[in-house]
């Protein structure tokens, strides 16, 4: 193997190899938290397009963030699951209620 033909495979062997891990970076990178979708797929169900069922407006922000984040058993089923484990954070969780107060207006 000539040189040259070293050099263009060894480039080319590089090249491919930066691709297939700038790829796999973009597609493992985290996604925005979209508070409108993930109320839709995981709320919607309990608490109404209005967010106008089952939320206490009398509460805090900080206690409503809790409830989101650790969940809450009622006085009958269904209960509010806890989101924590299911990968909200406090700060996706308070995204979560502002959504939700913004439905009630």
């Amino acid at each position: 193997m000539s040189l040259k033909t070293f050099v263009m495979v060894g480039t080319t062997t590089i090249a491919l190899t930066l691709l297939c891990v700038i790829s796999v970076g973009a597609r493992n990178a985290p996604q925005a938290f979209d508070a409108a979708k993930t109320y839709k797929g995981k709320c919607v169900a309990c608490h109404g397009p209005k967010a106008d069922k089952k939320f206490d407006a009398a509460k805090s922000d900080d206690e409503h963030v809790q409830i989101i984040l650790k969940g809450k058993k009622l006085a009958k089923p269904p209960h509010m699951p806890g989101y924590e484990s299911k990968g909200i954070n406090a700060e996706q969780a308070k995204a979560l209620l502002d959504y939700m107060k913004s439905l009630r207006q």
